[in-house]
């Protein structure tokens, strides 16, 4: 494996250091003043990235009740699709004084974009990277847009199979130079350690010729620093300041000080891969 990609000016690929993304997600709970403190936090711990999602509950779902609408299992049992989104999306005014906390942290800022217009207020915004969520890996059009903006493409694979993953990439590349960044990704909050199948990561790689990483949804640091001996580049966790403070992805957040651990073992398991 002889790719790497550049984001921001920073190197990835096998011959550098893991690139560490800290999910903001909906840890801020509606308070820009923690999002603003939550990135001092994630540069503090040697995050490479402060990664946001740019939606608005309606341009996400409906409001409705009915089956496929109201959540059946997990840590958001009972609750509408419109109500968790509305809680966990992330104001689009926030974004400005985002980015340009970013700037003065020297910390990169960019999102996942669920549409079109999304795209469109994040590139002007000059987000160097796009991230496409698990579940829009089935969106065409979304990942031709994004990948025409001509910056590199990050995607995690939670909701799709190896055909889907197949298709995904060959959207992107229809649209850009760049080839995309294909995380392992399991779409379970928290994923289990017997659920996390790592070894799906150096398949990626071989079968689709990409750098390849972890979305990691898991408790605590183990499969985050298991996978970089399984040859990813690039490993995207949830912090927050901390899990007692509540929020809709709290319980599976990683705290400051557990972050910048995540920070030296990935470090440690890359240089001990000589």
């Amino acid at each position: 494996m002889s790719k790497v990609m550049d984001i921001d000016g920073r190197r990835i690929g096998p011959d550098s250091k893991p690139y560490l993304i800290a999910e903001l997600s909906g840890n801020h709970n509606n308070d820009i003043n923690r999002a603003l403190a939550i990135m001092e936090a994630a540069k503090e711990a040697g995050a490479d990235a402060v990664k946001l999602q740019t939606y608005t509950a309606d341009t996400m779902t409906i409001q409705h009740s009915g089956p496929g609408f109201l959540i059946e299992d997990g840590p958001w049992k009972g609750r509408t699709l419109h109500d968790l989104y509305s809680e966990a999306a992330t104001p689009w005014d926030w974004h400005e004084p985002l980015f340009l906390a970013g700037q003065k942290l020297g910390l990169t800022v960019f999102s996942s974009p669920f549409d079109e217009t999304a795209v469109d207020f994040l590139d002007d915004l000059g987000a160097p990277a796009y991230k496409i969520a698990s579940f829009e890996m089935v969106d065409h059009g979304l990942i031709r847009y994004a990948a025409s903006k001509g910056k590199p493409l990050i995607m995690s694979t939670g909701m799709a199979n190896y055909s889907e993953i197949g298709a995904a990439i060959r959207a992107a590349k229809e649209s850009s130079q760049i080839d995309p960044i294909v995380l392992h990704c399991v779409s379970s909050y928290p994923a289990l350690a017997n659920d996390c199948n790592l070894r799906t990561i150096p398949e990626l790689e071989t079968r689709y010729d990409v750098l390849t990483g972890l979305s990691d949804h898991s408790m605590g640091t183990v499969a985050s620093t298991v996978s970089i001996g399984l040859g990813a580049c690039v490993i995207e966790k949830h912090l927050t300041l901390s899990r007692d403070d509540g929020g809709p992805d709290a319980g599976f957040s990683l705290e400051p000080h557990e972050f910048a651990m995540l920070r030296e073992y990935c470090d440690q398991a890359w240089l001990a891969l000589g």
